[in-house]
């Protein structure tokens, strides 16, 4: 018990005293899970809002290979990230492994699916009357999938909350791929593990509660924006 009140204190003296590296570490945390959940929008929305509105042969197959993606454990993205990278893999040559770019491609991998997976929950839960009564109306099928998507801000808001939590707090794949280098790919998750390895539990649990706080505060702001919608 005193060890965590210990953490708390020393987290609390961290935040306030502004740290430069608890800084450092807390805005390349953003940097990066910020990247990859922006990423994984864009492809994540896109593949839901496609596979959700066509019909074609083999959709259960494909709705089924999202939703396993899902779950996929970040330790294998980081794997294959990984062997991707390396110097004599297929992309070895971009010499990017244990950057924080190869960092921010894992953690889309991962983010995507869970986004893709919400959004086509979502965009399959419309009314199918709806889809038509806006094609009679004239609009276009660009225009369609706006208005569709506005329909289902409630759902997709919550698949960027659940795409950025994936991300921010996932460990595996961080270290893989980018290797904890500190002040280049420590991030808090990462950084937290390292000071467990070292015996620093004070200093570790301080990290986790400013991880847990950065993650509340987000999904706060998020959650509101949400919950104003739906006013």
């Amino acid at each position: 018990m005193d060890l965590i009140l210990e953490g708390v204190q020393k987290a609390f003296a961290l935040i306030v005293s502004l740290d430069s590296e608890v800084m450092e570490v807390v805005l390349l945390t953003l940097q990066i899970s910020g990247s990859a959940t922006f990423i994984s929008l864009f492809l994540g929305m896109s593949t839901g809002t496609v596979i959700a509105l066509n019909d074609f042969r083999g959709k259960r197959f494909v709705v089924s290979i999202i939703n396993t993606g899902m779950g996929l454990p970040p330790v294998v993205v980081g794997l294959f990230v990984a062997i991707l990278l390396w110097r004599s893999g297929p992309l070895g040559f971009l010499g990017i492994l244990y950057t924080p770019v190869a960092m921010v491609i894992a953690q889309a991998i991962i983010a995507t699916p869970i986004i893709a997976g919400i959004t086509l929950a979502a965009m399959q839960n419309l009314p199918d009357k709806l889809r038509l009564q806006i094609l009679a109306l004239g609009a276009t099928r660009a225009q369609m999938v706006r208005l569709l998507m506005k329909e289902a801000r409630l759902p997709l808001l919550a698949a960027v909350m659940a795409g950025f939590g994936g991300v921010v707090s996932e460990i595996g794949a961080s270290i893989m791929v980018g290797g904890n280098i500190k002040g280049y790919t420590r991030v808090l998750t990462t950084a937290t593990v390292g000071e467990t390895g070292r015996g620093n539990f004070d200093t570790a649990i301080a990290l986790g509660i400013i991880l847990l706080v950065l993650a509340f505060i987000i999904n706060y702001f998020l959650t509101s924006v949400q919950q104003r919608e739906r006013n």
